[in-house]
C-alpha cells in the first residue's frame, strides 16, 4: 500500500499553476523584459524554457510510483531554478544565484526518483 500524504491528483494544481505562471513570465520575458545588459535576455529565456518544461513533466507526478517525492522535487527545482534565474534576470545581478545549482539537483533528483 503506497504512503500518501497528499492526494497525487493535486500535483496536477500545481502544475496548471505552474504553467498559468511559466507562460506568463515566458511572455513577460519575450515581449516586455528589456534588461540594461541584453545578456539578461538569455538567463531569463533558460529560466522560462526549464520553468516550462518541467511544469510539463510536474503533469505526470500523480501516475509516478512516489507522486509527491517527483512532485515535490520538480516543484523545488522549478522554484530554486528558474525562480533564481528570473530574479537574475529581472535584477541584471549574478550575485542572487546561489540556490540555482540547488535547484538543478532537485530537477536531477526528480527525475531519477523515477527509477525506484
Amino acid at each position: 500500500m503506497k504512503n500518501n500524504l497528499m492526494n497525487p491528483q493535486l500535483w496536477h494544481k500545481v502544475a496548471a499553476l505552474s504553467g498559468v505562471a511559466a507562460l506568463g513570465l515566458g511572455t513577460y520575458g519575450a515581449h516586455v523584459f528589456k534588461p540594461v545588459n541584453p545578456a539578461y535576455k538569455e538567463v531569463w529565456h533558460t529560466a522560462s524554457l526549464y520553468h516550462l518544461v518541467h511544469t510539463a513533466a510536474l503533469v505526470s507526478a500523480p501516475i509516478a510510483k512516489n507522486p509527491n517525492i517527483f512532485g515535490g522535487l520538480l516543484t523545488t527545482g522549478i522554484i530554486a531554478f528558474s525562480g533564481t534565474c528570473y530574479a537574475v534576470a529581472f535584477l541584471e545581478d549574478r550575485k542572487y544565484s546561489t540556490l540555482a545549482p540547488f535547484g538543478g539537483f532537485a530537477f536531477i533528483a526528480a527525475w531519477a526518483s523515477l527509477l525506484f
